[in-house]
């Protein structure tokens, strides 16, 4: 088995553009296990890392080679450009480069809420590259302008914040919104506010400018349109991204719809049992 985890090199973590010349992403990464076997790229979510599917990845490694990245504006990744590279569609395209970097031709793919949304823009618009796909606690975007708006101004009073206040406040702010009412209460909540405390909250405040649900393209229109099978993963307590993932799968005629009991939105941290089964056997070759 082969461990990388590094941004120093080529090989090792750093994706050096090959469209239009200069590539302003630094990407670091985790790649654990054979390039020899089947693929699967993890995304993570606000305010996340590449270490967030590290259980996950620990007990699918002998079956599968595991590439977990941590986005713009999280972990150690570096972006040596504008704030236009924190973009749902130029981040795309960088993690594209990246495979391609690695020689990854086709590949799994998971994410997860914000990763979820980057993970099916990406199977949208490259779908050459994606064999099957998992989207766990995901939506599409939104669907009219006004409502588009609307956000873009909570998501920034977000970034304020992050840019203002005291990030563990910050956090635990956050965290008490009712989507995490679940997650509030996990034996690790703890463990995982100290990781998220790893990140940048100023890297963070761009993340949610840029790609945060106001922000990023709705992607409503083009799910009847993918050929991709999908799994959506929808938490038993997660009301909201139940009713906005089963509309999806009614759109989408290769998707299934699965619900995991006594979750709410972070299904892999909450119940990663559930979640390595649904995982492996759907991506099973």
């Amino acid at each position: 088995m082969s461990i990388i985890s590094s941004r120093e090199g080529l090989s090792a973590g750093i994706a050096i553009g090959k469209r239009e010349g200069f590539n302003p992403y630094q990407f670091h990464y985790s790649l654990i296990g054979s390039l020899n076997q089947p693929v699967i790229l993890f995304l993570h979510g606000f305010m996340g890392d590449s270490n967030d599917f590290s259980e996950i990845i620990s007990m699918l490694c002998e079956q599968f080679c595991c590439l977990a990245v941590d986005l713009p504006g999280h972990g150690k990744t570096l972006i040596n450009g504008t704030s236009e590279c924190y973009t749902m569609p130029n981040t795309a395209l960088g993690l594209i480069n990246l495979l391609d970097n690695l020689k990854i031709e086709k590949c799994f793919l998971a994410g997860y809420s914000m990763g979820g949304r980057l993970a099916l823009y990406l199977t949208l618009h490259f779908p050459s590259r994606f064999e099957k796909v998992i989207l766990e606690s995901t939506s599409p975007g939104l669907k009219t302008a006004e409502e588009r708006t609307q956000r873009i101004q909570i998501d920034w009073e977000w970034a304020r914040e992050l840019e203002t206040k005291d990030f563990k406040d910050f956090l635990l702010n956050w965290y008490k919104q009712s989507l995490f009412k679940t997650l509030q209460t996990h034996p690790n909540f703890d463990k995982l506010i100290e990781r998220r405390l790893q990140n940048n909250p100023l890297e963070l405040a761009k993340s949610l400018r840029q790609m945060g649900t106001g922000n990023q393209p709705s992607l409503w229109d083009k799910i009847a349109d993918n050929k991709i099978p999908v799994r959506f993963l929808g938490g038993e307590y997660d009301d909201k991204f139940k009713c906005i993932n089963a509309e999806m799968a009614t759109l989408c005629q290769v998707s299934k719809l699965r619900i995991i009991t006594k979750t709410g939105h972070n299904i892999h941290f909450e119940n990663p049992k559930a979640y390595i089964e649904i995982l492996s056997n759907f991506f099973r070759v």
